[in-house]
């Protein structure tokens, strides 16, 4: 049985894993938090993944407070480059296989077309400069899966749709972007695709590189605030807005639809759209 550790367990993602993991019990699933496993410390990383024999990590532990990491990046920094490599170069040693979640938000959003992931990084945050760094950390490890995935939600921890849900039960309207456009995705179908890259590693497919991953379809923040209020039956009026009428700290990219041919490929994959994902999301959480 190989000895799985997934990091960022109790984030959104890692909570996936947590409720997904009993379906997949060729698996022995270790979950580790800041509490239980602190990736900033080296040593720590290497003496857990000696001690318990692990044969693969899931890195899911990420520093995601984007308009908070552009006064603070010395710490997001942390997290999403200094402990990637941590992992990384403790994976090597182990020759342990890893698979890594990265972000949308390494493009500049300035393209017409869905990216590839052939095309150039430019984030135009902190945040997306620091995931880019910790891709940077990872290119030396072979065996090593980054996946890049946009817009995630799931039915725990603070999200878009959680947000919306609570702000449309308080409110009489709401002023949402409609120009920046993306594609959101659940975190239990980002889950579903991980474990089958692990099932896949078991018969000796595991083809390292980078990826893109998110539910199918295209739509602007405005457009899924629409759809949350719709399925969850609340009268709050949705208003569209430009994003320079509602600023933030963090620049986000305008656009960051991501092309998913090579994971289809490779993994042999059917997605979602993301509209059938939300109200199945949305369903569970009623």
């Amino acid at each position: 049985m190989k000895n799985i550790v997934v990091t960022g367990a109790n984030g959104q993602l890692g909570n996936a894993f947590r409720r997904l993991s009993p379906e997949y019990p060729q698996f022995n699933f270790f979950f580790t938090d800041a509490d239980t496993l602190d990736i900033i410390n080296k040593e720590a990383v290497r003496s857990y993944l000696q001690a318990n024999s692990i044969h693969l990590i899931i890195n899911a532990a990420a520093y995601t407070a984007v308009d908070k990491a552009e006064t603070d990046e010395v710490a997001a920094c942390r997290i999403n480059c200094e402990a990637v490599r941590n992992l990384s170069e403790a994976a090597a040693e182990n020759h342990c296989k890893l698979i890594h979640i990265s972000t949308d938000y390494v493009f500049d959003g300035t393209n017409c077309r869905p990216y590839t992931e052939t095309d150039p990084a430019c984030p135009v945050s902190a945040y997306g400069r620091t995931k880019l760094s910790g891709e940077a950390a990872l290119q030396d490890n072979a065996e090593a899966v980054i996946i890049r995935t946009s817009w995630l939600y799931s039915e725990t921890g603070n999200n878009f749709v959680r947000t919306m849900l609570r702000l449309g039960r308080e409110r009489d309207e709401l002023r949402v972007v409609f120009d920046q456009t993306g594609t959101p995705t659940y975190a239990g179908d980002l889950a579903k695709v991980v474990f089958a890259i692990l099932l896949s590693a078991e018969t000796g497919n595991f083809k390292s590189g980078i990826y893109h991953y998110s539910n199918e379809g295209v739509c602007s923040w405005y457009d899924f605030a629409l759809k949350i209020m719709n399925l969850a039956n609340l009268p709050c009026q949705i208003l569209p807005v430009e994003t320079k009428d509602y600023p933030t700290s963090a620049a986000r990219p305008p656009y960051s639809v991501l092309n998913k041919t090579k994971i289809k490929d490779a993994y042999h994959l059917t997605i979602p759209h993301w509209e059938e994902s939300l109200k199945a999301m949305m369903s569970r959480l009623s």
